[in-house]
């Protein structure tokens, strides 16, 4: 019996098809979401072309962001609504409401996706959220005006990073107990791990510095040192350091570094700066793309995001999004 066979020219045509529809899958594979906090609404960038593909509500005085393991769900601080917004990332459509205690600012998420920890600046709490029940699990007393959070590599601390109180707060995610204490410089605004969990930075945007701690030691953690900058023609106090994001590899560290309209580049091993990078104005909060090939910096007076080639170490774009640019994450892959 003789087979049926399509005409050679509908079968390049059919691959064309194919081709181009994983080229558009591909294209928003890894979108950006962009929290505007005086435009209350959430920018969305594809990160192929580095086009804006919508704008959306998102609650008022939106700041901290991020998504769930999963991909399918936008979690937004809402801080003046006292909530976390939760929206689809597919439709933007906004599904539900999280409770977060009073003022929202950051959080992080834990790997699961079963919980969210959250800094209330406004009531000096840290709040773990059930994300399946919907329902506040337990509250946190830390130190005055909370603010940045992270979460160890091997799930055991929750990060608290306390303004007032110059701190990072220790806090065991089995009960909830507050176990260590490091005193930092002023103002702290923003923690982060290697990937090892063998350092933990945390940086102080009033002190100017991005404090080193050791995780390794027998008795717990331990300040090992600070990390200080210079940039010429810059004035020392505008060198506030605030949101961080370390490499996979562990080997750099950047550090946004707010009115200086710069981030910072540290070699891990030897916490040494080695190069500044020129963005747009007041730049605040860091993300990668999942293959960090690429660095994006939220600037809060220019109203845009700037894309820094993480190999080149160099910024090759800026993207226009919404009113006073907060807070930044990258759909995974």
């Amino acid at each position: 019996m003789s087979k049926f066979r399509l005409p050679r020219s509908l079968l390049l045509g059919c691959a064309a098809l194919a081709l181009t529809a994983g080229a558009a899958s591909q294209a928003f594979a890894n979108k950006v979401f962009v929290s505007n906090e005086r435009g209350n609404t959430v920018t969305v960038v594809d990160s192929a072309t580095w086009e804006t593909v919508t704008e959306f509500p998102a609650g008022n005085r939106p700041r901290g962001i991020g998504i769930s393991p999963d991909g399918k769900h936008l979690y937004v601080c809402a801080s003046d609504d006292d909530a976390i917004k939760v929206f689809d990332t597919e439709t933007y459509e906004f599904l539900w409401s999280l409770p977060s205690g009073p003022d929202p600012e950051l959080f992080v998420v834990s790997p699961d996706g079963s919980k969210i920890y959250v800094s209330n600046e406004d009531d000096n709490l840290v709040t773990v959220v059930d994300t399946q029940k919907k329902t506040v699990e337990a509250e946190v007393p830390v130190g005055v005006e909370p603010e940045g959070m992270a979460l160890s590599p091997d799930g055991k601390f929750i990060i608290n990073t306390s303004e007032t109180t110059n701190m990072a707060h220790f806090i065991d995610s089995a009960d909830y107990k507050i176990k260590h204490n490091i005193l930092v410089d002023q103002r702290p605004r923003y923690a982060r791990f290697t990937n090892d969990g063998s350092l933990l930075f945390v940086s102080s945007e009033i002190g100017g510095t991005v404090s080193v701690i050791s995780m390794t030691g027998e008795s717990g953690p331990e300040l090992k040192t600070k990390i200080s900058f210079e940039v010429p023609g810059v004035l020392p106090e505008w060198l506030q350091p605030v949101g961080m994001r370390v490499t996979a590899d562990n080997k750099w560290l950047f550090v946004a570094l707010g009115p200086a309209n710069r981030v910072a580049v540290v070699d891990v091993e030897t916490l040494k700066v080695v190069k500044y990078i020129l963005t747009g104005q007041r730049v605040w909060q860091l993300e990668f793309t999942p293959d960090e090939a690429y660095l994006l910096t939220t600037n809060g007076n220019s109203n845009d995001i700037t894309v820094i080639d993480v190999a080149a170490q160099e910024a090759i774009k800026s993207v226009q999004v919404g009113q006073q640019p907060w807070g930044v994450v990258v759909a995974p892959d």
